[in-house]
Order: structure tokens, then sequence, then C-alpha cells
């Protein structure tokens, strides 16, 4: 399913090409005008122009009127109709999904939790389907308003065939079909991480940067790439997968099913087990109940217990950042990027994550490399991936990714 984005019986593919040029434009540098314009995509005026009042006409631009200038005549200011379409994010975690709605301009305008069992099973996916529906149906806007949802799932995705190979892999038809045919609307599915990656880069810790490097400290570690300004995928789409590089030589079976992979040590997965052995062992933790009553323990159980100064939680969290810091030093020996984002559920820590990670990528990495680069958690927090979901969407129709 397809949405024929700025199309009109007059349209060529090459103007609707220049058409998306100048909408991008505006995504990322915000209302201007039409020399500026012409001048950014090297078009001339008079074909700008042309394009422009098109896109006016349709309802995809709006004239904000002229422009202060010091002299001389003043130019008309352009910009986007928010009201021109909107974009869906559905992010699906562990235990619940994030759902919300954004305008044209990528301005969220509505979003809800709702309590849901992340499963491999026909059951989870019709529930999943059962939610995003009624979200849609609650909404503000008419469903044929929405030009296109993304969706963000863990695991290997490919997003260019739509394929989840973790989750939901149950016939010959991919994901994103599925979910396309049971919710009546277009969808772009991708990893979770690199769609998390993608809202820091819009709209939050890596904006306005080329190259970022964001790992999602989660249950289990995952990564997205920014390479000059763009997303990388690699050859399968499966790029990212930082948690299982193998770095140790332990016993430790990963969820991968192999042995020493970095996600053994440095994960939500580590850091349950870490607690346990620890507590077993005799250390005691303000987590002692959960554990005695061997209660589903999450990661923000564990956050606020490293907020409240307990010592275990934070020996634990500092052991997992020394480990993922020496693996980020080789990321950023090899990559030189000008930010690293921690982001996910663990990066609610905050410096007590942050400053061990630091330090390890100071004594493993080259020091010429690293001074140009900038380690920083998430400004974007839980909210990344759903953020991601919502411009991702807006990102693939228009042809920015």
């Amino acid at each position: 399913m397809t949405v024929n984005l700025l199309l009109s019986k007059d349209d060529s593919s090459k103007n609707i090409a220049l058409k998306k040029r100048i909408i991008q434009y505006l995504i990322m540098s915000g209302n201007t005008s039409i020399a500026d314009i012409s001048k950014e995509i090297e078009l001339s005026v008079p074909t700008v122009t042309k394009l422009v009042m098109e896109l006016l006409e349709a309802g995809y631009l709006l004239d904000s009127g002229k422009q202060d200038t010091n002299g001389g005549r003043k130019p008309n200011i352009y910009g986007l109709n928010p009201d021109s379409g909107y974009f869906v994010g559905i992010d699906i975690q562990k235990k619940r999904v994030l759902l919300a709605l954004a305008d044209f301009n990528g301005k969220i305008i509505d979003q809800e939790i709702i309590p849901y069992r992340l499963e491999n099973t026909a059951e989870a996916l019709d529930e999943l389907c059962n939610i995003i529906n009624s979200y849609l149906d609650k909404l503000p806007v008419e469903r044929n308003k929405i030009l296109q949802i993304g969706v963000n799932i863990t695991g290997r995705v490919n997003s260019i065939s739509g394929y989840s190979y973790t989750y939901f892999y149950f016939n010959e038809n991919p994901l994103a079909q599925i979910l396309e045919e049971r919710i009546g609307l277009p969808v772009n599915l991708e990893n979770d991480s690199r769609a998390m990656c993608y809202g820091e880069y819009m709209a939050g810790a890596g904006k306005g940067e080329r190259n970022v490097l964001f790992i999602n400290l989660n249950w289990g570690l995952g990564a997205g790439i920014i390479i000059d300004g763009k997303l990388y995928y690699g050859k399968s789409g499966f790029s990212g997968e930082l948690g299982h590089v193998s770095v140790f030589n332990n016993e430790i079976i990963c969820q991968c099913g192999k042995k020493g992979c970095l996600e053994t040590e440095a994960s939500g997965y580590a850091i349950l087990r870490l607690l346990l052995e620890r507590y077993t062992q005799g250390s005691t933790t303000i987590l002692a109940d959960k554990l005695e009553e061997n209660s589903d323990i999450n990661l923000h159980d564990f956050v606020n217990a490293v907020l409240k100064e307990d010592v275990l939680a934070i020996e634990i969290v500092e052991r997992v950042g020394t480990y993922l810091g020496r693996a980020l030093a080789g990321l950023i020996n090899l990559f030189n990027p000008e930010v690293v984002i921690i982001g996910g559920p663990l990066s609610l820590t905050q410096d007590y994550i942050r400053l061990p990670i630091k330090s390890a990528i100071r004594k493993h990495s080259l020091n010429l490399v690293n001074q140009d680069t900038e380690l920083v958690v998430s400004k974007l927090g839980e909210k990344a991936g759903l953020i991601g979901a919502c411009l991702l969407a807006r990102g693939k129709l228009l042809g920015m990714i």
C-alpha cells in the first residue's frame, strides 16, 4: 500500500521529486523564502516559485507573509502546513505499547501508553493490531489524513522488505504487509534502536550533527548509526547489533544462543543476573523484598534503586558502564562520530552510567579521536522511540532516508 503524496493530474515524476526536496528543506531549515529555497536546491527562482505555488494550492505549505528586512523588497516566507497530513508512531516495548500522532511538522499532538506483553505468538499479534486500531479510531483526525504509520520493534528487522525475523515471523508475508492489511494504512517497520537514533538525530541530543552513534541500553543492547546525515542499515538491514559482538571468554549464553556476547555483561539481562548473584552472596539492596518474593523486577525498579543511591545497584551499573565503554572505544576509533548518545531505560541513571562509560572510553580509545566525540545522555528519554517512529514514517514517505 502506498500514498501518492503531492500528486496531481499534471505532476510528473520529476516535479514530485522536486516538491519533496522543497519539503525536505523546510523540514530541516524551518520557514524560509523562495530565494533561499532556490539557492539551496539549485533551481531557478521562477521554477521554485511555480512549485511552491502548487504546494500552497495543494495545502502542503503556508504563506507566513512578508519578512522584516533592513531595506529592499520584503520576501514572503513559506513553511509547512501542520494540518496537511499526519503520521502515527507505534513503539512496541516488552511490557507496553506507546502510540502517538504527529502533524506534518513532526510535532506530537496526541499520545497514549497501553499495557501489552510482547510475545512471539499469533495472539500477541492480534492484540497489537486491536490496540492500534482502537487508538486510530479515537484520534481527532480522519484515517485518510494519516499518511503513514511507523512501527518499531526490537530484534532483527529489515525495514526495506518489511520483515521482522525475531517477532511475528509466522508466514511468507512480511510483518509490515500483515499490519497494513489489518490496519488499512501504509506501515513502515523499523528496528527500535534505529528509530530511537533517528528521533535523537532529528529532535534530540543529535540534532545538528552529521555522524551519530546511539546506544540503546535496554534489556538487550542495540545501536543506531547515522553516517553523514543518513541512517546506516548495512547490506541486509541488520546493522547495529552491538550486543552480539563477541567480547568475553565466558560461558554465559546470550539471548541469541551464543556465548561471550557483549550483551551478556552489558544489558538489562546482565544487570538482573548480577543483582540476583550478588544478593544470594549476601549483598544488601533496597530491592531485597522483590528478590525474595521472586517478583518480576523491571528496569525502572533498578533505575530507581540507583537514583536512591543503593550501593549494590550503583556497583552493578558502574560495572556495566565500564564494559560498555570499552566496546564503545572501539566504535569511536572506527567511526569518529561527533556524538555518542546513551539511550534506553538504563540511560535514566544519568551520570551513574555515563561517567564509567566515559572513563573507559578515555582509557581504551585514541586520544586524537575521542577528544572530538561528545558522550551524552538521551534528551528524548523514553519518548525517543515514539518520536523516532513518527519522524521515520514522514522521512521514508518523503525520501529523506
